[in-house]
């Protein structure tokens, strides 16, 4: 279960198969199902987002469709999904593939993903919310609100300030590629226990390394300020006021998406039988990446976002001061506080999102600076290549969107 760096949230491994359903079709069925661009409406919370008169041009709808075929019949992905998002608020979404490899069935327009590390993202608002609210200081230690708890071989939470952990600058080491092949639920602090049983990847400040740890860290944060759990002030701060509707923090022991949904694989070597994810635990994710949402949803969180619903300007400032990013970022994305801002290839734009990978799902995308927005997703966790594929789908879409809005 590695997130995407070099240890991206990988899958489970070898588990105990009375707990996963073996599909015993292959991704053959998959192969040549699409489904064209369907229109949503724009988010009814939205009032700056006023519904437009234009719809995604011929040529827009060709090259999303075409990538998510491609996706489908060269990358190998079961289904793959998006939602592109013109810029007054206006939603198309696609489909492709098979949303159940064992039945054949047609993959559900919008329908719910687990998102992984967009999750993070979130996380980050409500933090920052606290900052704006005086609560919680951005240079403030890790100590002083959580007294005593971070601390280890070259770990001391006396050092490490909450920038740090949005940053991934803090060192402190990823638990995700510690825990073991067991499908169960786990405790915020047995994750944390497990992660500061390993050495610091480096001394606060001094270096950049993506850690599912400073985002559980956060979410700790979070629940010791306010009092309440993490997944409340996720809804109430961020969910509502953005106004998503089909967005939620799982609850313990909360396995099956709420709403419609593609169904989640994982194939854990090529030749190996594909295995149905769906529906496994996803606690070891919790603040850093436990979100279910979906494409639209996504759209509508980052355009809230930048347009400053969700934060003040100082903070929103912050949360967009970046620093060089690693893999498994896009070549010249840097990171800021929970928001990743990735260069476009043509027009010298920037847009503006995270990503995510959870078990049996991937997802890529993000909004320019004047609202065009697309999401991406597939569902499995695919290597490199595919992953690169559904970037490359993400840039090309935005630019083209460019392109229409000047034309």
């Amino acid at each position: 279960m590695r997130e995407q760096t070099e240890q991206r949230f990988r899958p489970y491994g070898q588990r105990d198969k009375s707990r996963r359903e073996v599909v015993t079709g292959t991704l053959a069925v998959a192969m040549g199902v699409l489904t064209a661009g369907a229109a949503v409406p724009p988010a009814a919370a939205a009032p700056s987002a006023a519904p437009s008169a234009t719809v995604p041009s011929p040529a827009r709808h060709g090259s999303v469709r075409q990538g998510l075929e491609a996706l489908v019949r060269s990358d190998g992905v079961p289904a793959a999904l998006a939602s592109v998002t013109d810029g007054k608020g206006h939603t198309r979404t696609y489909t492709a593939g098979v949303g159940d490899i064992a039945n054949g069935a047609k993959v559900p327009r919008d329908g719910q993903v687990r998102v992984g590390s967009n999750t993070k993202a979130f996380t980050a608002v409500v933090v920052l919310q606290l900052v704006a609210e005086g609560t919680v200081r951005l240079d403030g230690h890790v100590d002083t609100y959580l007294p005593g708890l971070v601390h280890g071989d070259g770990i001391d939470g006396g050092r490490v300030t909450v920038r740090q952990l949005l940053q991934h600058t803090s060192g402190l080491p990823d638990y995700v590629g510690h825990l073991g092949d067991d499908i169960r639920y786990y405790e915020p602090r047995d994750l944390l226990d497990l992660a500061l049983r390993h050495k610091a990847d480096f001394a606060p400040g001094e270096g950049w390394k993506y850690s599912n740890t400073n985002y559980l860290v956060a979410g700790l944060l979070v629940q010791k300020v306010t009092g309440r759990p993490v997944a409340v002030e996720i809804d109430q701060r961020v969910i509502r006021r953005a106004g998503l509707r089909h967005t939620y923090f799982p609850a313990p022991g909360e396995l099956r998406p709420r709403e419609r949904h593609p169904r989640g694989y994982h194939q854990a070597s090529a030749g190996a039988p594909v295995v149905d994810a769906t529906e496994w635990d996803p606690s070891w994710a919790w603040a850093a990446g436990q979100l279910v949402s979906t494409n639209s949803d996504l759209n509508r969180f980052y355009s809230a976002l930048l347009r400053g619903r969700l934060l003040p300007r100082p903070q929103l400032d912050q949360m967009r001061t970046t620093v060089p990013a690693g893999r498994p970022f896009a070549d010249g994305a840097r990171y800021g506080l929970g928001l990743v801002g990735t260069p476009l290839s043509r027009g010298g734009q920037v847009f503006w999102g995270h990503g995510g990978s959870m078990t049996g799902y991937e997802t890529r995308g993000g909004v320019t600076e004047d609202g065009r927005a697309v999401h991406i997703a597939v569902t499995t966790q695919p290597g490199e290549t595919t992953r690169k594929h559904m970037e490359e789908l993400v840039d090309e879409v935005l630019c083209s969107t460019a392109g229409a809005r000047k034309g």
